[in-house]
């Protein structure tokens, strides 16, 4: 279910459109990309705001879907890599590690009634998960 939510709301999903507050760069073949920290806001209203490295979301980021899902952490070539928060429109939260926008390793899940759950994730299966006592 995790994968599956995000996956739809992934920033491989987001069109070319211009970026707000941003430093450009251009390629030996006259190519214009995007490096350093802006914002970029697409016409359906996605937004980030990041770092880019050739034109790519790379870093640390803050991707804001308009369905209220969110996702702050690092990215790796447009891509959740590293460590990140993705909430979930239900206020749902994974806080943990990501491989290609999924979730993958250690992570805790928190369900909306607030319960949080730990353990080891790879993709939707949570092997192991377990309850975590306060």
């Amino acid at each position: 279910e995790l994968a599956a939510q995000g996956e739809s709301q992934s920033p491989k999903n987001l069109s070319r459109s211009p970026m707000s507050n941003r430093d450009c760069t251009r390629t030996s073949s006259g190519v214009i990309e995007r490096n350093g920290i802006g914002i970029h806001t697409t016409p359906n209203g996605i937004v980030y705001t990041g770092s880019w490295k050739d034109d790519k979301m790379n870093g640390f980021g803050r991707l804001e879907h308009f369905s209220g899902a969110i996702y702050e952490g690092h990215f790796k070539d447009n891509m959740f890599h590293g460590l990140g928060t993705y909430t979930f429109p239900t206020g749902a939260k994974y806080t943990g590690n990501f491989s290609g926008n999924r979730v993958e390793g250690e992570g805790q899940y928190t369900d909306i009634q607030g319960l949080e759950w730990c353990g080891n994730f790879h993709f939707t299966a949570a092997p192991g998960l377990r309850l975590k006592l306060h």
